[in-house]
């Protein structure tokens, strides 16, 4: 049985109080789990989309990063590319854009290059995927703190740890892979022959020319020309690929944990979930959404499983019974954590 401890938030608990939550819930797990840190930790975090009121606001991150420096613990914010348009799309805008959401207390490494081409193979074998294309810098740490906003999600069910693993971890391909399963293409009638893509393919795929075009073969479907073409002419979306992305033919939660399991392994990471400003659709929808249900608490773990299970189930016992609870099946049969937890309460 894994230790999952939480503290309980009311109605308005201040910011002053969450940052004393998380130091002590941090102080909480180290000792009585005898984790050792290392001397760099990444926190793996969600900047929110431009829009979006409901993500976690920087300043509730002041006692975990408080609690590293007391340490002498070195840190910095880690995210990964979208593969959709907007901000979040390049690394450039991407930093502006978490720096303009108030996170500047750390420097901001974004983990999977300038447009999200740069990823490495983390080999899992598992049902629907062989290796997974993580963030290539994420594989520079063996630990992080990986922290997620526990809410809904329009394909998942809910959002949490695992999917801040496993969608967060991505990079570009990844997430194409587990939305989609597809690879770009080249609206040939919208190309302007800039030729601004064919750098940014580090497999050679794409012909510019009377007639261009992405190279199927050739592809891995990594997503940076999608990234980089002022015109919008490369597409991943077809028919095909909206259906699968909205569920249709697509394993889609079972995909997010082998991505998750991709994304922790070899790692020794501690889990913190904020349950609190809970919406019904996840942070990368760039409106304002008004929370669905009172704030949780804040929980700490080190099994990405046992920290969302609890969550759920305390969501449940609290009126709201969000989809996916399939998720932990699957992500019990492959060996990513145990759904049976202990759950502590901290005071």
């Amino acid at each position: 049985m894994v230790n999952v401890y939480y503290t309980g938030l009311g109605p308005k608990t201040s910011t002053k109080k969450i940052q004393a939550i998380t130091h002590r819930l941090l102080h909480k797990i180290v000792s009585e789990e005898k984790i050792k840190l290392n001397k760099k930790v990444p926190l793996k975090v969600h900047f929110g989309e431009k829009g979006n009121v409901t993500f976690i606001k920087p300043e509730n991150y002041a006692g975990i990063i408080n609690y590293l420096k007391e340490h002498d613990v070195k840190s910095c914010f880690m995210e990964t590319s979208v593969m959709y348009g907007g901000q979040r799309a390049r690394k450039e805008t991407h930093i502006k854009l978490a720096k303009e959401h108030g996170f500047t207390q750390l420097p901001i490494i974004i983990a999977d290059g300038d447009q999200g081409e740069n990823y490495a193979e983390v080999e899992i074998n598992k049902k629907h995927f062989k290796s997974c294309k993580i963030g290539k810098d994420f594989l520079d740490y063996d630990q992080i703190f990986v922290i997620a906003h526990f809410k809904g999600h329009m394909f998942a069910g809910f959002g949490g740890a695992i999917k801040q693993l496993s969608m967060g971890c991505a990079a570009k391909g990844g997430k194409l892979a587990m939305h989609m399963d597809v690879k770009p293409h080249i609206k040939d009638r919208k190309c302007k022959r800039c030729h601004l893509c064919e750098p940014a393919c580090n497999e050679d795929a794409i012909t510019i020319g009377e007639k261009s075009f992405i190279d199927q073969d050739k592809c891995v479907g990594c997503g940076a020309c999608v990234a980089v073409c002022p015109h919008k002419a490369i597409t991943v979306f077809s028919f095909k690929s909206i259906l699968r992305m909205i569920g249709i033919g697509n394993p889609f939660k079972e995909k997010l944990v082998e991505y998750a399991y991709a994304a922790q392994k070899g790692k020794k990471n501690i889990y913190i979930n904020f349950a609190m400003d809970i919406t019904k659709g996840c942070d990368c929808m760039g409106k304002v959404m008004t929370p669905i249900m009172e704030d949780i608490g804040i929980f700490i773990s080190t099994d990405p499983v046992a920290i969302d299970k609890a969550c759920h189930d305390l969501a449940k016992k609290n009126g709201k019974k969000f989809r996916g609870f399939e998720t932990f099946k699957y992500a019990e049969s492959i060996g990513l954590g145990s759904a049976d937890y202990d759950l502590i309460e901290v005071d």
